[in-house]
């Protein structure tokens, strides 16, 4: 599958700059294109200027609300970030004329984080632009959930957030949660932290979108899971996760040993378990399998290390987990020394994070203004204390 990526703030920002790294990668290793078009939007200058990936001209990395922001961001005010990129929505929408191969794309990928300002603002924003323009090719957003620490010490950031999903969750196709609590190391360095996550979140996605556009006969799978399987999978809320098992070069340590021994084929079978067990650990939100409507997996690993028994159990263990679910699968060959597992649930019917914000948030709008009437009331009775004094400036 190609997609067009856009990434709005600085968090939606950096992830793009993660997807232009792997299609550059992507296109050394496998001589295969998965992203034709990496565009970077943010109102902050500084932001744009530390992405290492994107090409740094103004028709990638762009630079919106220049007049009510000069170039240093939205402050955290959501509000302020949708009202920017509805009025400079053309300006992404020219970037995207002239984005080489850009009609390639089955899809477009708009990242932001749902916490912060211009990103969690101008998602929903340029989602439904974009839809509107380009009817034929689907839209689908993944928001960043924020840290603890921040909805603990930070109130508008739940607000944004539940602003946030609600709007996306109306006018994309599907919303993909990634949950920044899940990937924390908390002994490591905030900026090595955020650097990770970054990482891994985009990386998630290599394997499912590199299956597609194979071009060699060897990497092609017996079922190529394709842009229209995937497609068809992303509906409403959704959740990624991915699993890898190490394949040793030797599996046994005896002499002579026959890759149709028994052991040899438990093993396949158990690392495939084992690879699918982690996927479904390190899934992006936690949620329920069994409220998903859809589900698709991919098992991508060495051409000998793949069969129909393996496939089989993989099936049957994603069955158990979600029962209503419609689930697609495929195969892909294109690794060496790994086997590994993608799963994606989607039409979740009951996201409880989802429900946390909006209930959180509800709360919280009475409280805000309550503190801003009191605000107003104690500058009022300031202003009365002086009223008598002499002004310097009459």
């Amino acid at each position: 599958m190609k997609l067009t990526v856009i990434g709005l703030g600085q968090c939606g920002g950096r992830i793009a700059d993660e997807f232009a790294r792997l299609n550059a990668r992507a296109r050394s290793k496998r001589r295969i294109e998965i992203t034709p078009g990496v565009l970077a939007v943010n109102t902050d200058t500084a932001d744009l200027s530390g992405l290492k990936y994107i090409s740094s001209d103004y028709r990638h990395r762009i630079l919106i609300g220049i007049k009510e922001s000069g170039g240093h961001g939205v402050g955290k005010v959501n509000e302020k970030g949708a009202e920017i990129a509805k009025e400079d929505s053309d300006k992404v929408i020219e970037a995207l004329r002239q984005t080489p191969r850009f009609f390639e794309s089955d899809a477009f990928l708009l990242i932001a984080s749902s916490g912060g300002g211009t990103g969690s603002g101008s998602i929903a924003v340029l989602t439904q632009i974009i839809r509107e323009r380009y009817s034929d090719k689907p839209v689908f957003d993944l928001i960043v959930l924020p840290f603890e620490h921040e909805e603990s010490t930070e109130e508008r950031t739940i607000y944004n957030t539940a602003l946030c999903l609600k709007a996306v969750n109306s006018v994309a196709n599907a919303v993909i949660l990634f949950d920044n609590q899940r990937y924390i190391r908390k002994d490591s360095s905030l900026s090595n932290n955020l650097s990770k996550i970054n990482q891994l979140i985009a990386e998630s996605f290599y394997d499912m979108l590199c299956a597609g556009e194979e071009t060699k006969a060897r990497n092609v799978g017996a079922k190529t899971l394709d842009a229209g399987d995937i497609a068809q999978t992303l509906t409403g809320w959704t959740v990624i996760g991915f699993g890898q098992s190490l394949i040793p070069k030797f599996d046994f340590s005896f002499p002579f040993f026959r890759k149709s021994d028994f052991r040899a084929k438990s093993t396949q079978t158990h690392k495939g378990i084992q690879a699918m067990d982690q996927a479904i650990a390190e899934l992006s939100l936690a949620c329920r399998p069994s409220d998903a409507g859809r589900a698709l997996y991919l098992l991508s690993a060495p051409v000998n290390e793949m069969n129909m028994d393996l496939t089989k159990e993989l099936g049957e263990y994603l069955r158990k987990l979600a029962p209503k679910a419609i689930i697609r699968n495929g195969d892909y060959p294109g690794k060496r020394d790994s086997l590994s597992v993608t799963v994606l649930l989607s039409e979740l019917g009951n996201v409880d994070r989802v429900k946390e914000y909006y209930t959180k948030t509800v709360g919280l709008i009475p409280e805000f203004k309550q503190r801003q009437q009191e605000r107003k009331v104690s500058l009022e009775g300031m202003d009365d204390l002086s009223k008598d004094l002499p002004s310097l400036l009459d």
